[in-house]
């Protein structure tokens, strides 16, 4: 299912920058789950978890790095023997499973509530609140039992009539969150969104535990897409519902009821979220009975580190700050590469980028090792297709690295017809070269590229001019078509199901379209042989490459800082801390 795109994704970090679907997707201030990709600002400064320090000689840019000198804990840390503190950006407060925004009310949500199948370590999906999923040999049945005995925090029982009614939410005319459940094809679902119908007629609920869905279409999405929604209490969320009408919803986002590890207790806007544990939780009462949100920013988290008042945070990942961090001695730092990408976006609907050569030009032409050496040296790498290096769709065969060349680069705008002006600009049918850049304000990337860009091309004959713009002002620029070239970043889904460069595709903002590359996409989305799905999405990736609908900069690191107390604090480039937060425990 895709998830439509929200630019919301704060800067988390100052360098996230993210895209994502259906059920996992993302949204600009949100985690990917599955299928679709989140846009973000630009942030400074996901494959395998690691645990495990760098061997000596070995990889200094990522890795466990453990704390040298535990006894240095702040006495703040140490005093709190039930509670964790987790900074973070401050969370919108919609904690609702169906409409929320960013990724920090998606913290929220996590640890309130669960779904059939839950995200692994490895991108991969488990059973969590499912005992068991059967699905029939045409994959359009898919047949899910409930784990008995599982209750709400209210006390009341989970039932798939609860999934069912969740359905209803997600296929309602009138419901504008983030997930496009109708992308799932579920049997009826069109239907009941039409109002035409009063039920959704694939799915049927055989019995409080057991519910059976049916689809139209199916492809390698579908069991995951379905064993992603979370259940929530009919009676509860469902106790206004008319069809067509999910206005009073808005009154409950602050106000979630689960069946998740922990309960809301208060949230104060712009400061704090408190959570309970929530002492009946299915799978055990989790170990810390308090878990805190707390509000942070760039410029007082490691301050913050310092004196105790957290302790975890997702920190930028630049020499200065891990030093620091280091330098603390308490502190375990988990860094490892980001689940994304930075690139700069051209508007296909421009005519001077929809000549291939032209494209390859710029990216031959641009010095994008010298750019990721300014801004991030040993954690980040230069990327040459738009997919995790950890991903199990990443490819090198066939891909072309666009080294910086600027012979070539010059070579080929000759091709494409720009010769060089009396003033060194190249020009085509009376036209001079220019390219107008829309770029962030007060970004350490952009401070980074734009000079280094603007070189490069006036050497190539090409004239940059940059304009200056907030992020939110530039995506208005971008939804409007109204853009020539900016910078941006996506973060990627564990599936490279995608539709960023699909003809038409709902995350398609440049206007890019080759049909040779829709098909191969299509190829490996209907696939379910883990192995046709690589060599198809290798096949689309190396069209990309030739083609360079945008030019691919960089792969960068993520790093979680933690206090050395606490224990069994799972995170990787696919799974939040949030997901097994009932396992984490404080160290007495």
């Amino acid at each position: 299912m895709k998830k439509r795109m929200s630019l919301l994704f704060v800067i988390m970090l100052m360098a996230v920058t993210v895209l994502a679907a259906c059920s996992g997707g993302g949204t600009a201030e949100q985690p990917p789950s599955q299928g679709e990709q989140t846009e973000q600002p630009p942030a400074e400064g996901n494959g395998t978890e690691t645990t495990e320090p760098p061997a000596e000689g070995g990889d200094e840019s990522q890795g466990y790095f453990e704390a040298t000198d535990p006894s240095l804990n702040p006495a703040a840390a140490l005093n709190r023997k039930d509670t964790l503190i987790v900074g973070m950006t401050a969370p919108k407060g919609v904690f609702s499973p169906f409409y929320w925004q960013t990724a920090y009310d998606k913290f929220v949500v996590e640890a309130m509530f669960d779904s059939f199948f839950s995200i692994q370590g490895d991108g991969t999906y488990a059973n969590r609140l499912a005992e068991s999923v059967e699905v029939s040999e045409d994959k359009l049945k898919y047949t899910f039992k409930l784990k008995p005995g599982v209750t709400y925090s209210n006390g009341d029982p989970v039932t798939v009539k609860d999934y069912a009614f969740a359905m209803k939410v997600y296929h309602d005319s009138s419901y504008d969150g983030q997930t496009d459940m109708l992308s799932v094809n579920i049997k009826g679902g069109k239907e009941y969104n039409e109002g035409k119908a009063t039920d959704i007629s694939g799915i049927k609920v055989i019995d409080d535990n057991t519910i059976e869905i049916e689809v139209t279409e199916a492809n390698a999405m579908t069991k995951d897409n379905l064993g992603t929604v979370s259940f929530v209490p009919e009676s509860y969320y469902g106790k206004g519902y008319k069809q067509g009408n999910l206005e009073y919803m808005k009154e409950l986002h602050a106000k979630p009821i689960g069946s998740g590890q922990y309960v809301l207790k208060s949230f104060s806007p712009g400061q704090e979220v408190v959570l309970e544990a929530n002492p009946n939780y299915f799978l055990g009462a989790p170990k810390i009975k308090n878990v805190i949100y707390k509000t942070t920013t760039e410029e007082t988290r490691l301050a913050m580190f310092q004196s105790g008042e957290i302790d975890m945070d997702m920190v930028t990942v630049n020499e200065d700050n891990v030093e620091a961090l280091k330098e603390m001695g308490f502190l375990d730092i988990n860094i490892f590469p980001t689940n994304g990408y930075g690139y700069v976006a051209m508007n296909h609907k421009d005519p001077k980028f929809q000549d291939p050569k032209v494209r390859q030009a710029l990216i031959y032409g641009l010095n994008r090792a010298e750019v990721v050496e300014i801004i991030y040296g040993q954690y980040a790498n230069v990327i040459n297709i738009p997919q995790s290096g950890q991903s199990w769709a990443y490819t090198e065969e066939g891909i072309e690295p666009h080294e910086f060349d600027m012979e070539k680069a010059k070579q080929l705008l000759d091709e494409a017809g720009w010769a060089p002006g009396a003033d060194g600009i190249r020009e085509k049918d009376g036209k001079k070269f220019e390219i107008h850049f829309s770029a962030t304000a007060d970004n350490p990337v952009i401070d980074a590229l734009i000079p280094v860009m603007t070189q490069n091309y006036q050497e190539l004959g090409i004239k940059l001019t940059a304009e200056t713009l907030d992020f939110n002002a530039i995506m208005d620029k971008k939804d409007k078509g109204e853009f020539e070239m900016f910078f941006a970043a996506w973060g990627l889904t564990p599936d490279p199901d995608s539709t960023v460069y699909i003809t038409d595709g709902n995350q398609n903002d440049i206007g890019y379209s080759n049909p040779a590359y829709d098909a191969a996409m299509k190829k490996g989305l209907n696939a379910f042989d883990l192995e046709e799905r690589k060599a198809a999405y290798a096949e689309a990736y190396r069209i990309l490459n030739a083609d360079v609908p945008d030019l691919p900069i960089y792969q960068r690191r993520d790093a979680w800082t933690i206090n050395s107390r606490l224990n069994g604090i799972d995170i990787t480039p696919y799974k939040t801390f949030a997901i097994d937060l009932y396992k984490a425990e404080i160290e007495q």
